[in-house]
């Protein structure tokens, strides 16, 4: 993944160490919880993931967001290859 613009923040992440800073901080805050998941395999080594997920934050707010992953196989493992994330436009 090469770029990253994150549901809950309105700076864009443009390298892997800014990404990365931005999910390690995020996954402290929250928890969260997958609503509906759709796993699509495309081949051997691509495969997608879309659906909803449900953050809620330590002052017991939360924010829905659709999310789509494509992610490909890599001799050490699955790798995120894009990702995108939007809050639910109804809350």
């Amino acid at each position: 993944m090469r770029c990253c613009y994150p549901p809950v923040s309105n700076q864009v992440r443009h390298n892997h160490e800014e990404i990365r800073d931005y999910f390690v901080g995020f996954l402290q805050k929250p928890q969260g919880v997958i609503d509906e998941s759709n796993v699509s395999v495309l081949s051997e080594t691509h495969a997608t993931n879309s659906g909803v997920y449900t953050f809620t934050f330590g002052d017991g707010s939360s924010v829905t967001a659709r999310f789509s992953y494509l992610y490909v196989s890599t001799a050490d493992g699955w790798k995120i290859l894009q990702h995108h994330s939007s809050a639910m436009p109804e809350g």
